[in-house]
């Protein structure tokens, strides 16, 4: 009887990390291939990814519905003729084809030779979880991609990394732990939220274990230099951090570097569905994008179509590597960046793009000016008294007028006008539009934003349609 495929014997591995090299590998690599090269290589690995698609019936309903047919599409070049999708459509799928959609191509395998599929969620922070696949080849390579950036940014293998990305159903601290584990040497410690293991746990244990590394969302791993702190704890001495890594969108990177004893930061982007996208070098001049495994495009919020680099948009990506289980070509991820026009600081060649910018499902237009959420937090990291926690509420007044007004965190004076006046100005200075400005006192707005519980903290209340 034949054996049946296993995770390790249904794909293989050393290939894998041929294909996707790490580490000094990837330097070599990335330092002499040419962009005629590259774009060879990527058009190699997105014929093979369309052969995959085409055979599963969401992208033939999603694809046909467009008119397009196989003969169409011959190359990336001609990327741009296929529709966008997004969540809302895998969504779609999963409530017309319970319990998994008809999007990832399972059914295409024999039961006796079909790979075995990883199963997890997102988080929920924009609605309902979605369901997320992965087959062996295209976890692995994603484990690859966060570990390649990772040893960019200057990982070693005597490091202690301490992991707040939350576990459960949600993708976030498997898929860290296992690129962690599976690609390097350092030691792993899977802390997650703090729900999962109390924040005050996690500062003893960071100090118990002598975590070198900090792992997760910048708003928590800065929420937890305070409260090592209130336990008696100095950052930076106590707890040794010497490197953070994780999605920093527009925070403040002086300010968190500061509340970790001067710890070097660095930031990379992806979501759940594509795995790593991109993420900074040692220079911290934008983020690389990992071009062998990701084809990015940065497209008009409005209408879709491509932007000229330097121009924000939403970032539209393909996986180039995807082609056993959930295929993923064009997904908008409604996350807004722009490609970098500035000189490139080092000899990879590979193209940068600026961090996160914001979400443009939740981006709020007051007075004809796109608003973001979820920039204010570095906006106001020049004031010494701000917490760093904050939450936006977008209201709808009758004239049909949409307003809004930030809370905000202050360790003290808030009951002083001038510094609320002090922090409107700010944001007017910096936004473009004049919003409403609350103070409130530390930690008033946990519950609200959810940093204690949730992966991603929420920081828009959309109250305009109650």
């Amino acid at each position: 009887m034949a054996q049946m495929p296993n995770y390790f014997s249904a794909t293989d591995m050393n290939k894998l990390v041929a294909d996707f090299p790490i580490g000094p590998e990837f330097l070599n690599r990335f330092q002499r291939i040419s962009r005629d090269e590259l774009r060879t290589l990527q058009d190699e690995r997105f014929a093979a990814v369309m052969r995959q698609a085409w055979q599963i019936p969401f992208y033939q309903r999603h694809w046909g519905e467009q008119g397009i047919e196989a003969g169409d599409i011959r190359g990336l070049d001609d990327i741009a003729l296929l529709p966008s999708f997004d969540k809302s459509d895998i969504m779609r799928s999963i409530e017309a084809h319970p319990p998994f959609g008809d999007f990832h191509g399972m059914e295409l395998y024999s039961p006796k030779d079909r790979p075995p599929v990883i199963v997890h969620t997102t988080s929920g922070t924009t609605g309902r979880p979605q369901v997320l696949l992965y087959g062996p080849k295209s976890r692995e390579v994603q484990n690859l991609l966060v570990a390649r950036l990772y040893l960019l940014q200057g990982l070693r293998s005597d490091d202690v990394v301490h992991s707040v990305y939350g576990h459960g159903m949600v993708n976030g601290g498997h898929y860290l732990r296992e690129a962690v584990v599976h690609w390097t040497n350092a030691i792993f410690l899977p802390a997650g939220t703090g729900s999962e293991t109390r924040s005050v746990q996690q500062v003893a244990m960071m100090k118990e274990f002598g975590a070198t590394v900090l792992v997760g969302f910048a708003d928590y791993i800065k929420h937890l230099a305070d409260v090592a702190k209130e336990e008696g704890l100095q950052p930076g001495r106590d707890i040794p951090i010497r490197m953070i890594s994780g999605h920093m969108g527009r925070e403040a990177v002086e300010a968190l570097s500061k509340s970790w004893g001067g710890a070097e930061i660095y930031d990379w982007y992806g979501v759940g569905d594509t795995g790593s996208i991109a993420g900074e070098g040692p220079e911290r001049c934008g983020l690389y994008v990992m071009e062998d495994a990701q084809y990015l495009e940065i497209c008009d919020i409005e209408d879709g179509t491509p932007v000229s680099d330097g121009q924000s948009g939403d970032m539209i990506n393909t996986c180039l590597f995807k082609d056993d289980i959930y295929p993923i070509i064009r997904f908008n991820t409604h996350d807004v960046s722009a490609y970098r026009t500035d000189t490139a600081p080092s000899d990879l060649n590979l193209r940068r793009i600026e961090g996160f910018l914001g979400r443009s499902d939740n981006m709020i237009k007051l007075r004809g000016i796109n608003f973001f959420p979820q920039a204010i937090g570095g906006m106001l990291a020049e004031r010494l008294e701000f917490t760093g926690e904050f939450i936006c509420r977008a209201r709808r007044e009758a004239s049909g007028r949409d307003e809004m007004t930030v809370v905000i965190e202050v360790r003290e004076g808030k009951s002083d006008p001038d510094l609320k006046q002090t922090y409107a100005d700010i944001l007017r200075r910096k936004t473009g539009v004049l919003v409403d400005v609350e103070l409130v006192v530390p930690n008033a707005l946990s519950e609200l934003t959810g940093i204690e519980t949730r992966q991603k903290p929420i920081r828009l209340l959309d109250e305009r349609f109650k």
